[in-house]
């Protein structure tokens, strides 16, 4: 058989079914349809409003180190919209959070981390302990 034959018996045969079936013709036809309309009155109800260009901080990957994946976490949790261009989109910028609190908490963290035996100095442990202190009363 060639294939417009084919393709024709196939046609006619879908035609005769669905005039048979007129209500199942009708509901294919019409849930579409109803559907359609659902959303052309969704969109009509709540118009779209302007919004300036959107520029969000840069988040770092976990691929760039823990310390600067946590800060982008930590320091853009609430996602902010800014109107210009943020420090940390130009290239090769991995993150803009140097004088973060968790940057500042980190950097102490591995002073003290790293306090020499030798050195009987326990200055750094107080800073530590002093930013600790209002860290807690700062989030508290």
């Amino acid at each position: 058989m060639a294939f417009w034959t084919q393709l024709g018996l196939l046609l006619w045969k879908n035609f005769t079914y669905r005039r048979r079936q007129t209500f199942q013709l009708l509901i294919e036809v019409a849930w579409p349809l109803f559907i359609f309309f659902i959303l052309i009155s969704v969109r009509l109800s709540y118009p779209p409003y302007e919004q300036h260009e959107c520029h969000f901080p840069n988040k770092a990957m976990p691929s760039t180190g823990t310390l600067t994946w946590i800060q982008g976490i930590i320091c853009n949790a609430n996602n902010p919209c800014f109107r210009y261009p943020t420090p940390g989109e130009s290239p090769g910028v991995v993150g803009n959070f140097n004088a973060s609190i968790v940057s500042r908490l980190f950097s102490d963290a591995k002073r003290l981390l790293l306090y020499s035996q030798q050195d009987t100095s326990i200055k750094d442990v107080q800073k530590v302990l002093g930013k600790l202190r209002k860290l807690g009363n700062f989030s508290g």
